[in-house]
């Protein structure tokens, strides 16, 4: 896109009416500073959009107005042309100490900015704000009106909205620090409104937008396949001699593999994090989340994966029945379905009692041949549905987590004592058929066969994990 076509917007706004955070949200820019001090931006700051490296569009923070009712007066009283409006007002106060932040925030309307106006729709409305909003106005710029405003604080919204009808070419409820994907993507459309000129070239920036996220949800679906193909396939083996505690081995090999699959997890998250760019600030995960739960603890096979009969269902439409136990609990799976998914401690075929972690020799495989002992592959299709549900829910939250929300330290402060539902995770709710996809994929993984067969079920499990990616990013489905 040439220069001249990138469209700009400059984010105006009083101080502290959460500017930055719009613009830190639409951008995609967690850098973006944001701070409770008023008048902590002080100069003009570009922030531009790269898509394939290209810039597609610019978003520019500028100071808030410093002198609104001067400016005002000064504007009413002009007797030039409205063309030279913003430059002559520049030329005649740009060596006065009050009007700097003034004559800033005009900077990229010379350049035909268009103007984003951000107001804190929880406040009531003021003098000041209606002699920002007519300034705007006789700026002649295409303009829309955001009321960042939180959803449980609407007392003042129906002035706000009746001020902006006056001023604005569109006005957008946008709550900054919870703004979704699908919500950012509309708020751009919105922007196409503004000005008819501006709408073909806004129709490319917002297709290019829909592109790259689709792009970006394929890259997941590589992430999670290399994960799921590298922890399941996962093997090992030691020797044994005459000295050799047997018991000890098998322990150590069961901690090995624990760290593995943890290490796989933690490198497969902090890619999708830069995936969608959050690069400054540690996104912290609620207190209450279940990824909060270790991989390998209780609750995480209690409330993620499938039931015992979701798996033998997946198992007979496939042609392989997997044969998993039929003790289920009215509330999900109990521990006892571990006596069939086992573990790698422990004997052999023996079902846990009571709430244990996961042991036995039957998840991994452990076998003992020529004094070498073996762990692996993966023996249980479970895992594959722990680790899909565990990272779909991390997905979730990374992309809901807007560039402009900075209220990490309450999360951690939050109470993390609530009741769990029966089930989480997104894989108990696809079809039977989608099940037998993975029961295909886990086969071929256990198989070690390079085939087209095998590619063949690499690439369903790519198609259902993008349109589960899909579908989650626009709000369609809920865990």
């Amino acid at each position: 896109m040439e220069e001249r076509m990138i469209p700009e917007f400059a984010v105006v706004g009083h101080p502290n009416e959460g500017k930055s955070s719009v613009l830190s949200t639409l951008a995609e820019d967690d850098s973006v500073c944001i701070s409770p001090v008023p008048g902590e931006t002080q100069e003009c700051q570009i922030f531009p959009v790269y898509i394939d490296g290209k810039e597609i569009i610019r978003f520019t923070d500028t100071p808030g107005f410093q002198n609104p009712r001067r400016t005002l007066q000064w504007m009413q009283n002009y007797k030039g042309s409205d063309e030279t409006l913003i430059p002559d007002f520049i030329e005649a106060h740009r060596d006065k100490p009050d009007f700097q932040d003034d004559c800033k925030l005009f900077q990229p309307l010379l350049r035909g900015a268009g103007i984003i106006f951000v107001v804190d729709g929880s406040r009531p409305f003021r003098n000041m704000d209606k002699a920002e909003m007519e300034i705007l106005r006789l700026t002649g710029c295409p303009r829309m009106a955001i009321i960042n405003c939180k959803d449980e604080e609407t007392d003042w919204l129906g002035k706000w909205q009746a001020e902006f009808r006056k001023h604005f070419n569109s006005i957008r409820l946008f709550n900054s620090c919870q703004a979704t994907y699908k919500e950012r993507i509309e708020l751009l459309e919105s922007l196409k409104g503004i000005d008819q000129e501006i709408q073909p070239i806004l129709d490319t920036v917002v297709t290019a937008f829909r592109r790259d996220w689709q792009e970006r949800n394929q890259q997941v679906a590589e992430l999670l396949l290399g994960l799921l193909e590298e922890g399941l396939a996962y093997s090992h083996s030691v020797a044994l001699n005459s000295a050799s505690d047997e018991a000890e081995q098998k322990k150590k090999l069961h901690e090995q593999y624990e760290q593995f699959l943890r290490k796989l997890e933690r490198k497969c998250q902090k890619r999708m994090r830069a995936l969608y760019k959050h690069n400054i600030f540690n996104l912290d995960l609620p207190p209450q989340s279940i990824l909060q739960e270790d991989l390998f603890s209780e609750k995480t096979w209690e409330f993620l994966g499938l039931n015992s009969s979701q798996i033998v269902m997946a198992g007979a439409l496939s042609g392989a029945a997997l044969g998993a136990g039929a003790d289920v609990a009215a509330a999900g799976i109990s521990f006892g379905i571990f006596s069939t998914i086992g573990g790698i401690l422990g004997a052999a075929g023996t079902a846990l009692k009571g709430r244990k972690i996961l042991s036995g020799t039957r998840l991994l495989g452990m076998r003992l041949d020529s004094q070498q002992l073996q762990v692996g592959p993966v023996k249980n299709i479970q895992l594959l549905f722990v680790l899909l549900d565990r990272q779909l829910l991390f997905y979730s939250h990374i992309i809901n987590w807007a560039h402009g929300r900075r209220d990490y330290g309450s999360l951690r402060s939050s109470k993390n004592d609530e009741t769990f539902p029966a089930r989480l995770g997104y894989t108990t709710n696809w079809s039977r058929r989608d099940r037998a996809v993975c029961d295909g994929f886990f086969r071929s993984i256990q198989s070690k066969r390079h085939s087209d067969s095998q590619q063949g079920t690499r690439m369903e499990l790519a198609g259902l994990l993008e349109k589960t990616l899909r579908e989650i990013s626009l709000g369609c489905i809920d865990p």
